[in-house]
């Protein structure tokens, strides 16, 4: 390997938001290490890109499989880890089944926990490389009924990259973490959940360039729509009673009502 070479690092690369930031970073002198569940997906994708390759096909919710990512890639100069990988369900809280939530979690948190902190002991050691953790604007609200577990992963994530940014910047780091919060995005999330954001989503492709620019620019949290930047700023005044209210009433007409 010349050490020349950078690597980065790409988990839930076979669609939407992750494929996209796979091929924008494979224009910028990375080499890809793209990872997930659908080998085939990844192939295809590395077929496009004009770069070195590595593919990783792994269950995330396994923590032994998230472990075995890092050993796999321990030769390569890995400069960036994006935590991509994720998905949600729609429903009752109680009425979704057991083990998809416990998935939800493992994928959403316990996966996302466990990459960061292996690659981050490399970076900080190297005091170099950045990771862009995937939440979502629902990681930044109180609350979430209809996607109760969906959004307390999200806001876990926003949580935990809050804490390592400014363990980062106390210690003088020069290690980046930024969490990316958009609203609705056009990809496959709303098959997998079940779900439909009722209003137009942003382009994956746009998602990615947005996150790319705020990760550069040290942003801790990157929300790449105006409106949901303002309503960031909103949820802030609005009791948090009536700011879940407003989010049941906005799930429930996906559930038929049901909240």
């Amino acid at each position: 390997m010349s050490v020349k070479e950078k690597w980065a690092v790409i988990t839930g690369a076979s669609s939407g938001i992750g494929t996209e930031l796979a091929k924008l970073y494979s224009t910028r002198g990375f080499d890809i290490v793209l990872v997930a569940r659908r080998k085939e997906r990844l192939e295809e994708l590395a077929a496009k890109l004009k770069c070195q390759t590595r593919i990783i096909a792994a269950d995330l919710s396994d923590r032994e499989q998230c472990k075995a990512v890092f050993g796999e890639v321990e030769d390569l100069n890995v400069q960036l880890l994006v935590n991509c990988a994720g998905f949600g369900a729609l429903g009752q809280f109680e009425q979704i089944d057991p083990d998809r939530q416990a998935d939800m979690i493992a994928v959403n948190c316990t996966a996302l926990t466990i990459l960061t902190q292996m690659f981050l002991k490399d970076f900080k050691y190297r005091d170099s490389g950045a990771i862009l953790n995937v939440a979502s604007s629902a990681g930044l609200m109180p609350g979430g009924p209809g996607m109760a577990v969906y959004y307390a992963t999200k806001a876990f994530v926003v949580s935990l990259t809050n804490g390592i940014f400014e363990e980062l910047r106390s210690a003088g780091s020069h290690v980046k973490i930024s969490a990316l919060c958009p609203g609705p995005v056009d990809t496959e999330f709303n098959d997998v959940a079940g779900s439909d954001f009722g209003m137009k989503g942003i382009t994956p492709q746009y998602c990615a360039k947005c996150a790319a620019r705020g990760l550069d620019h040290g942003e801790r949290i990157i929300i790449p729509e105006e409106a949901f930047s303002a309503a960031r700023i909103a949820a802030k005044v609005v009791p948090e009673r009536m700011s879940m209210k407003i989010v049941g009433l906005n799930q429930s007409s996906k559930l038929g009502g049901l909240l």
